[in-house]
């Protein structure tokens, strides 16, 4: 049951709209003027209002005018008798959700409203959805309300208060690095430093330096003292990302200073003493490198005391919705246009996706439907085309793009262009994800990464520097 506000200044006709829609199990509240229906809307909340244009002291223009400054405002359909094509337009420009003309079909008003109320519905759920996201990213929590995700939160809670070092495993793009900051921000260390490092990004000649930092002149371009991430985060938690990727002369290091609580920099033979508790994440097959041979067995045990694994996305299809709209809530945010959303088609299409790039796949589909949509709903054909095929028989997911001689498929791919489209932005954001796919491929290589792409690496340097990506993912190396 919805509730309604009729608002017309002929009695008989609000009293036929209110016998016809409360017939169909609406709560009808009905309003004879502008002022009475403003009246009636600041006392009480209505699914839908259905308003005609001429009213004794003012039109039903004004009205629709009025709501759209509201928050949460209901879908207004205007009624008239005097339609014309500009009052239509006008109408709609306003912010009306829909028109119908005098004299009019029962089954005009009642589809009318039904999709008035469809659409209210989606509204009140996007605004939970948007709180939502917004209560658990400030209480620091896992998004997600699926079983396996509350599986998941109640397993960092219990893991997070005590000291013992965690192993996160789960595919890429699942949010291990989230898992990680939550057992930080649980833990009696929260107050400390929470330093990242990705073991699979940096050059192997590189890694030691990294770990456990240098002295001067310990190797060629040592040229000053530094501290490793070990030393950055005595006191505080360091995450150790891609372990599986590190190199056995590495995990040797690493394993001695697991066992002993010190450090001793490249160069020296002084030891430093550090106070870290270590999470270590991979989205590798620990045990099946440790048969190979590629991974320490001795290594693996000591960091896998506490075991948390990441569920994929696809585990977790209820929560899809959530993310979803949460990411085109902050992109909208970001860019001034709040009202985005994704209609009920653009959701069930999401929901059946198999995410292979799982939440990361999500976020930037999300920033992508929103770039390039032309209203506030981004429709299910908007959706699918970005979605990344899940790979058959392995190799590396791509974009179900048309080919370069398929000119229709090409139309249906990427829509019509509205009047004014901002195409940098998103060649921007296609380029930065490309650049950083084929960088984790790559294992950091940028010179793997260059030949992948069909660039120098000079060419990946520069993007490397023009998208600040010169962190450790974005780390050089041959």
């Amino acid at each position: 049951m919805a509730r309604l506000l009729v608002v017309d200044d002929e009695s008989n006709l609000r009293r036929v709209l209110s016998a016809l829609l409360g017939a169909d199990g609406h709560a009808v509240t009905e309003a004879g003027s502008v002022g009475e229906a403003v009246a009636a809307l600041a006392a009480s909340d209505f699914d839908a209002v259905l308003t005609d244009q001429k009213l004794p002291d003012g039109e039903g223009l004004q009205l629709v005018s009025a709501l759209r400054e509201r928050d949460g405002a209901p879908p207004v359909v205007v009624i008239t008798a005097f339609a014309t094509v500009e009052l239509a337009v006008e109408a709609m420009r306003l912010g009306a959700f829909d028109f119908i003309t005098k004299p009019f079909l029962p089954e005009a008003v009642r589809a009318a409203v039904r999709r008035a109320v469809e659409r209210a519905e989606l509204q009140r759920e996007n605004a939970r959805l948007r709180d939502e996201v917004q209560r658990l990213a400030a209480a620091g929590q896992l998004v997600g309300d699926s079983a396996p995700m509350r599986a998941l939160r109640d397993l960092v809670a219990r893991v997070a208060p005590s000291a013992a070092t965690v192993l996160v495993t789960g595919e890429t793009g699942t949010g291990k690095e989230l898992v990680a900051r939550a057992v930080h921000a649980l833990s009696a260390r929260s107050r400390g430093a929470f330093v990242a490092i990705n073991c699979g990004a940096i050059a192997e000649s590189l890694l030691e330096s990294e770990l456990f930092g240098h002295e001067k002149g310990a190797f060629t371009g040592a040229s000053a003292p530094r501290a490793g991430v070990f030393e950055a985060a005595h006191g505080g938690t360091l995450l150790l990302d891609e372990i599986g990727d590190m190199p056995l002369a590495a995990q040797a290091r690493l394993l001695r200073v697991l066992a002993e609580g010190q450090v001793v920099r490249l160069g020296s033979t002084t030891p430093r003493p550090v106070d870290v508790r270590v999470v270590a994440a991979t989205h590798r097959d620990l045990p099946t490198a440790v048969r190979e041979g590629r991974f320490r067995e001795d290594l693996y045990y000591r960091l896998a005391v506490a075991l948390v694994a990441v569920p994929p996305l696809r585990a977790r299809r209820d929560d899809v919705p959530l993310l979803a709209q949460g990411f085109l809530a902050r992109f909208g945010a970001a860019s001034g246009r709040p009202n985005l959303r994704f209609g009920p088609e653009a959701i069930a299409a999401l929901r059946a996706h198999d995410w292979p790039g799982n939440v990361r796949e999500l976020e930037n589909l999300s920033e992508l439907a929103g770039l390039l949509a032309q209203g506030d709903v981004i429709d299910e054909a908007a959706v699918r085309a970005w979605m990344v095929p899940r790979p058959q028989g392995g190799g590396t997911p791509a974009p179900d793009a048309p080919g370069a001689d398929d000119e229709s498929a090409r139309e249906r791919w990427l829509g019509t262009l509205p009047e004014r489209f901002e195409l940098r932005p998103l060649l921007d954001t296609l380029e930065r994800e490309l650049l950083m796919r084929a960088l984790r491929e790559a294992n950091g290589v940028q010179a793997e990464a260059a030949r992948r792409l069909g660039l120098t690496r000079s060419d990946v340097a520069y993007r490397l520097r023009k998208f600040g990506l010169g962190g450790p993912e974005g780390a050089t190396g041959d």
